[in-house]
């Protein structure tokens, strides 16, 4: 990742965190009317089974950034296996439906993602996958949805 803005990521970390707090609550009730929160938390259940630990240097990494204000963080490597490609797939359509489930405003309390956190959301994600289809790194700040 290339010129990771530390800021955006940090928001996008707390309404994840959040929405996954709500997820998990709402999926656990009697009712099994709550599809989308379901799935997206067996989905997140799964992918940190079957990727335990591949990037916890970099979230460590993320956090202290966060932690010492810095703005942008210039270069952060991943060494990944390529099915993380397909699972970065999966998360960012799931993540569009909860954004989708929370602007509807029927059952929770958690705001679906503001444009700026959807766009780098759908940049990290698109990172792993171009790359590892052996696309260069793409500079946030040149992604063409980027601000």
């Amino acid at each position: 990742m290339l010129q990771l803005p530390v800021r955006i990521w940090a928001r996008a970390q707390e309404q994840t965190d959040a929405l996954l707090r709500e997820f998990a609550l709402i999926s656990t009730s009697d009712g099994n009317d709550h599809e989308v929160p379901a799935r997206l938390t067996r989905l997140i259940a799964d992918l940190e089974q079957r990727f335990d630990g591949v990037s916890t240097a970099q979230e460590q990494q993320l956090y202290a950034a966060a932690d010492a204000g810095l703005l942008v963080l210039d270069e952060l490597v991943y060494q990944l296996p390529t099915e993380v490609a397909e699972a970065s797939v999966t998360l960012l359509q799931m993540f569009d439906e909860a954004d989708a489930y929370c602007a509807d405003g029927t059952h929770l309390l958690t705001l679906a993602a503001d444009p700026e956190v959807a766009r780098f959301r759908r940049w990290f994600l698109l990172q792993f996958v171009d790359q590892i289809a052996g696309g260069a790194p793409v500079r946030w700040p040149d992604w063409p949805l980027a601000p």
